[in-house]
């Protein structure tokens, strides 16, 4: 997870004198895209996944018993067996509420079947199952990440009060021969968050309607923008037409900061091409994630050579609220801060249309008017979890060129004055004296990382 300060929209209405410090801060990022342009996460080539580099090996058991602990905040990597079911530990405080993604990576080239997947859940000390997250690979019968979340409330009437949990992740596979891979373990990411209460009750209903209906996708020349090869690597994207080029089995991550009230929108758009004819069926996957990696929405079409879109459906504004929500996609918009767009291209397109590169068009809108959020009694873990901050705006911009949207519409503005205004060589002066004193201003900040209501 992300370890920046915080910064809050009072702040920086209240402390106009910081705006030179925002813009040499903006400038550092500008300069670090321009002496390296084009840099890629490692290992998107190969279709592996990046773990986390500071996700810690934990073990787990096979019964509770000698289940290894699990700290909100840290990452840890495993390992699931064919068949396993493997707990680990939590301790949680009764008005925390807690949330546990993890991340299945199978082997490459391993055969897998539309059912195949992994299931999680959190189990209070007497047994008691709280809400359970399963994900599986689906029509594309194309190995990838697989991401579940489960998740102790503390609103609800099972799973409560403080004291000890436990995490029980659980393979489901058709079975299948030693050598189609299906029998070799898959790796996991496992990253625990903690909410607190907020500070003060609120609403305890979710918005009302709204209107649901599909915005037009953004038209432009897209801008090429290859992805990370796992959520800790995962590109900063905003608003705007981006494009990348994708091989058979291959799987990017994108993040987009979105504020308080506001929507993240994306189409995902396979180019036609000359060679080859047939059906892949699920052929290019795209899905959004909330902060914490749980699923929003997902779309996995078919390919017959011709253009093909993956559309999201439009998500509500991110509101405190959408966790009272009927619907899971609505509920999922609870809080702000990085959400994620992953695309996976499906391994078997190489058995009808070759081994590409394949053209893959993303069309990102930002949509909605960003607000302050709710004031929480205490702070998250990881603390920055559910912020987005100017450095986060910042590096969207400069992804989207400085076309991409900005919770305030002050992030391409400060870009435009940073690039317009300061040459390279004075930002980078500029930069030495005055990136410090930035840091320092935001470790300030922490006594007030709450969003007013």
């Amino acid at each position: 997870m992300r370890g920046r300060g915080r910064t809050t929209w009072w702040w920086r209405i209240r402390r106009p004198a910081d705006a030179a410090v925002r813009v040499a801060a903006v400038a550092a990022v500008v300069c670090a895209a321009a002496v390296l342009p084009g840099g890629t996460a490692a290992g998107i080539q190969d279709g592996t996944y990046d773990f986390a580099p500071d996700a810690r090996p934990v073990t787990g058991a096979a019964s509770t018993t000698g289940a290894a602990r699990l700290e909100p905040g840290r990452t840890y990597r495993s390992s699931l067996p064919r068949n396993g079911k493997l707990y680990y530990r939590l301790d949680l405080a009764a008005t925390t509420t807690a949330y546990v993604p993890v991340t299945a990576v199978p082997p490459a080239h391993a055969t897998v079947t539309s059912t195949d997947g992994i299931r999680v859940s959190v189990q209070d000390a007497h047994g008691g199952s709280c809400p359970y997250a399963s994900a599986r690979f689906g029509a594309a019968l194309s190995p990838r990440p697989l991401t579940a979340v489960a998740q102790r409330e503390t609103d609800g009437t099972l799973c409560q009060g403080k004291g000890t949990y436990y995490v029980l992740v659980e393979r489901l596979d058709s079975g299948g021969t030693a050598d189609s891979g299906a029998a070799q373990p898959w790796d996991l990411e496992i990253a625990p968050v903690t909410e607190p209460p907020l500070a003060k009750a609120g609403p305890t209903t979710a918005p009302g309607t709204r209107d649901s209906a599909s915005p037009e996708p953004l038209a432009g020349e897209p801008r090429r923008r290859p992805g990370g090869a796992g959520f800790a690597t995962a590109r900063p994207l905003g608003q705007g037409v981006w494009r990348t080029d994708l091989t058979p089995g291959q799987t990017v991550f994108y993040k987009v900061p979105v504020d308080w009230g506001r929507e993240p929108q994306a189409v995902a758009e396979l180019g036609a091409v000359a060679q080859g004819h047939g059906y892949v069926g699920g052929a290019l996957n795209l899905s959004l994630y909330n902060p914490v990696r749980g699923l929003v929405d997902d779309a996995s079409p078919g390919y017959t050579g011709t253009q093909k879109s993956a559309a999201l459906a439009p998500p509500p504004p991110v509101e405190y609220a959408n966790r009272y929500a009927v619907l899971g996609g609505q509920r999922a918009v609870r809080f702000a801060g990085d959400y994620y767009l992953v695309v996976h291209l499906s391994e078997r397109m190489t058995q009808t249309f070759g081994t590409g590169p394949f053209a893959v068009t993303l069309r990102v809108r930002i949509a909605g008017q960003a607000h302050g959020g709710p004031a929480y009694a205490g702070r998250p873990v990881p603390d920055d979890v559910f912020t987005v901050t100017e450095q986060d705006r910042a590096a969207a911009v400069i992804g989207s060129g400085g076309s991409g949207g900005s919770g305030a519409g002050g992030g391409s503005a400060m870009v435009a004055l940073a690039v317009g205004g300061i040459g390279t060589g004075t930002a980078l002066l500029l930069v030495l004296g005055v990136w410090t004193v930035a840091g320092r201003r935001a470790q300030t900040r922490v006594s007030a990382q709450k969003p007013t209501a």
